[in-house]
């Protein structure tokens, strides 16, 4: 694999392209299995200090509303060991929203929005080791949603992103302070809709 190659996943509209490096990786029918290294993470700590943009992603541009979900069943062995769907716009401007190992060891969705530096948000812990995740865009805004067993979307988070340039989805493994983990999404899909309401769990 190279740094150029470029990556199909159905249903996604676009070719998706790398940023960091896996250790492995597999598509198959609407699915990714993707494996971060070890001290790998998509960060820029509010309280400074170097960014750490070494996680494993890979990423594809799409325009205009749209819904953008997975069920995602990472392997979570050490904290913050994730699996993630990704918005990304440039090294500073970027969302992440994971399923997540807490320091207390549960299964956690969080939501990181970054403009600039990290806004890093729990949102709330899941029973199991999945759990579906969606990106909705409306307009110039974002909200992250999740989904368990009940099949109800949980809202996580609404904001506007910012900055320039093309918006980009796509997915990330990270294990910042682990020794890897892998990742896999399940169920993929993308609508190009506009998302009717925010919190009424459609």
């Amino acid at each position: 694999m190279s740094s150029s190659e470029r990556v199909r996943i159905e249903p996604l509209p676009p070719a998706l392209r790398w940023l960091g490096s896996p250790r492995a990786w597999q598509a198959g029918d609407r699915s990714l299995e993707l494996s971060a290294g070890p001290a790998t993470d998509l960060f820029i700590d509010p309280a400074g200090g170097a960014p750490l943009l070494n996680a494993p992603a890979l990423v594809g541009e799409v325009s205009g509303d749209f819904l953008f979900s997975a069920r995602v069943r990472p392997e979570l062995s050490s904290t913050f060991d994730a699996a993630v769907l990704l918005l990304y716009r440039g090294e500073t401007s970027w969302a992440k929203l994971c399923l997540e190992r807490s320091p207390q060891g549960e299964p956690t969705v969080v939501a990181v929005v970054t403009r600039g530096v990290s806004d890093d948000c729990n949102s709330f812990s899941v029973e199991s080791g999945a759990v579906g995740l969606r990106i909705a865009r409306l307009g110039e805004c974002f909200a992250f949603h999740a989904s368990g067993r009940d099949g109800f979307w949980r809202l996580a988070r609404y904001f506007a992103l910012g900055g320039e340039g093309a918006v980009e989805i796509g997915f990330l493994a990270q294990s910042p302070t682990g020794v890897g983990c892998l990742a896999r999404f399940e169920q993929i899909d993308f609508e190009k809709r506009r998302l009717g309401e925010l919190r009424n769990g459609e």
